[in-house]
């Protein structure tokens, strides 16, 4: 007897998972995982691994895959190194890239977290080829990580997601820059919850968000501590188009958890965490790239349109959110407050 499916799956497991692993790799790793993703002009999927040494530091590598699922063909060496002399803020690693490509720059955009004495922070990268890259050096001091950019400016400035500490929690904001350099205007958008929730306490976003004619469509993880450590899913939201401080809806429940044995068991048991994601050709399929217990990297499936379906179904009308203090980051004195 078939067991009876008690809630909707949204994301399919790739069968070939996992997907890309240290094994792999053509240089001494210890793990692979937390890939930002974006497909090339060519049609090319490119994921910016994040390789973890025997040190515990790590660095970015590239991989390259016709199909987005095998044949993956990987930088010979790192391809964005921590620069600890020019910025110190990389002393002990560059982590967690998330890639968005900047029409308006003709370049894609690498946010990563930058790891030194200080703890995380934000940091920002352009590249046009994943050969040669400007760095723009860390612009949301610690502790602050799990950051994308807007492919496009909104009311004239570029906008950041971002999710600092607060003594309140871990919540996710956005910030707003004319330069890319100078940040001000941070705003709440999405704040943890508290109590027994799945989301209660952290919260931080997964990949960049997706833009819909509905409205930015945000993949977020939340993570709830457990006697044995900390669990780390997935949950859904929708903010603003025009306004994108503001959520117009938020999911209840978790839609995507670990629960095959690569994802339970690693590094750090019970995570699965995505940094990135491609749209298929038919603008509704998504390929989601996962790290998987901060040891690999699996792939699961899904649509668009089903997930802002069951957004509609099970997602809840955020109310107007009480403003916190928001501590401001380098040069926020020249932009905003």
């Amino acid at each position: 007897m078939t067991a009876r499916q008690r809630y909707e799956v949204l994301f399919k497991r790739h069968p070939g998972n996992p997907i890309l692993t240290a094994a792999d790799w053509p240089y001494p790793a210890h793990t692979v995982f937390n890939a930002g993703a974006t497909r090339l002009v060519d049609g090319t999927t490119l994921l910016l691994c994040r390789v973890e040494d025997r040190r515990g530091h790590s660095h970015l590598c590239a991989a390259r895959s016709a199909n987005g699922v095998d044949g993956w063909a990987i930088d010979p060496a790192p391809t964005f190194e921590p620069d600890p002399e020019r910025y110190p803020e990389e002393l002990w690693g560059v982590e967690d890239p998330r890639i968005t490509y900047m029409e308006e720059l003709g370049k894609y955009a690498i946010a990563y977290t930058a790891f030194s004495r200080g703890g995380p922070g934000v940091a920002l990268a352009l590249t046009a080829d994943f050969r040669q890259f400007e760095r723009c050096g860390l612009v949301m001091q610690p502790d602050d990580k799990d950051a994308a950019l807007l492919p496009r400016r909104i009311d004239g400035n570029f906008a950041l997601i971002h999710r600092p500490m607060h003594d309140s929690g871990s919540h996710v904001w956005i910030s707003y820059s004319p330069d890319l350099r100078n940040w001000g205007g941070h705003k709440l958008v999405l704040q943890a919850r508290r109590g027994s929730w799945w989301d209660a306490n952290k919260v931080g976003l997964s990949p960049p968000l997706i833009e819909t004619p509905r409205g930015w469509l945000m993949l977020y993880h939340g993570v709830r501590q457990t006697a044995s450590g900390s669990l780390y899913r997935l949950g859904l939201a929708l903010l603003d188009l025009a306004r994108p401080e503001q959520c117009l809806l938020r999911g209840d429940m978790w839609v995507f958890g670990p629960e095959a044995p690569y994802e339970r068991e690693g590094d750090v048991g019970n995570v699965a965490f995505p940094c990135g994601y491609t749209i298929g050709p038919d603008g509704d399929a998504l390929f989601l790239y996962y790290g998987a217990a901060d040891t690999s990297l699996a792939l699961a499936t899904g649509s668009i349109s089903h997930l802002l379906r069951w957004l509609d179904e099970h997602g809840s009308a955020v109310p107007a959110l009480e403003p916190l203090v928001a501590r401001p980051g380098p040069g926020l004195a020249r932009f905003g407050s």
